[in-house]
């Protein structure tokens, strides 16, 4: 254990703008607001953070985080907002610049803008947990619908069992799996810089329902996603 917990809390959240799968996926809107937008009010109805701040290489993303209240005082490096560069480069790149200008954090929160059914309430419970259970690293997950333990593999028109040891079990309790949804990721700052990853053990979870774990990377998950904003618009955190 590192540091003082939680100290200062830095809250970045991830937004280049360009995406493979889904063009501009981080600023397509939702229900009048922006993915982007939606985690910057979650952001700031945790109340939470000492610094929200959106992590962008381009100004018209700038801008729009600017418009909802959350801080870019500088740009991203148009290398970190090309593949190989990783969410792990842009929060150590963020976190070198505000030291740079004064400003230390004990505690980095990652949001992602495809989460946008995330809520205020499940930072602040990932932050509690997060402390709880004296952990340096967290992740938000959700519970997996279809265990891949029960999986098959397909090779040309064959099927083999991923885990031919679990396939035919009857009665034997199932182990809880899940899966990182990447909506909150908490980490002390300190370990953080030590192994240069996010993945440090001991890990901590914050278990999330399914309605709020929908992240989006795809045309067709950003498709349903508009589905449960219109079925559903208590889900959203306006």
């Amino acid at each position: 254990m590192s540091g003082q917990r939680p100290g200062r809390i830095l809250g970045l959240i991830p937004a280049k703008a360009g995406s493979t799968r889904l063009p501009s996926k981080n600023i397509l809107p939702l229900a009048g607001k922006s993915l982007l937008e939606r985690t910057i009010v979650s952001a700031r109805k945790s109340g939470l953070c000492d610094r929200i701040f959106v992590s962008t290489e381009n100004d018209a993303v700038a801008a729009i985080a600017r418009a909802a209240g959350a801080e870019p005082p500088f740009m991203r490096p148009e290398h970190l907002a090309r593949d190989p560069a990783g969410v792990v480069d842009v929060a150590l790149h963020a976190l070198d610049e505000w030291e740079s200008r004064g400003e230390r954090f004990d505690t980095l929160m990652i949001l992602l803008p495809t989460s946008p059914f995330r809520r205020g309430e499940d930072i602040a419970g990932a932050l509690e947990t997060y402390l709880r259970l004296r952990v340096d690293f967290l992740m938000s997950v959700v519970r997996e619908v279809h265990s891949p333990l029960y999986s098959l593999v397909l090779e040309h028109e064959r099927l083999l069992p991923l885990h031919p040891e679990w396939l035919n079990l009857v009665g034997v309790p199932r182990p809880a799996l899940v899966r990182c949804n990447g909506a909150v990721t908490i980490v002390d700052v300190a370990r953080f810089r030590q192994e240069r990853n996010y993945y440090g053990y001991p890990l901590g979870a914050y278990e999330m329902p399914l309605e709020r774990s929908l992240d989006i990377d795809t045309p067709e998950e950003f498709a349903y996603a508009e589905f449960l904003a219109q079925r559903h618009p208590e889900w959203l955190d306006d």
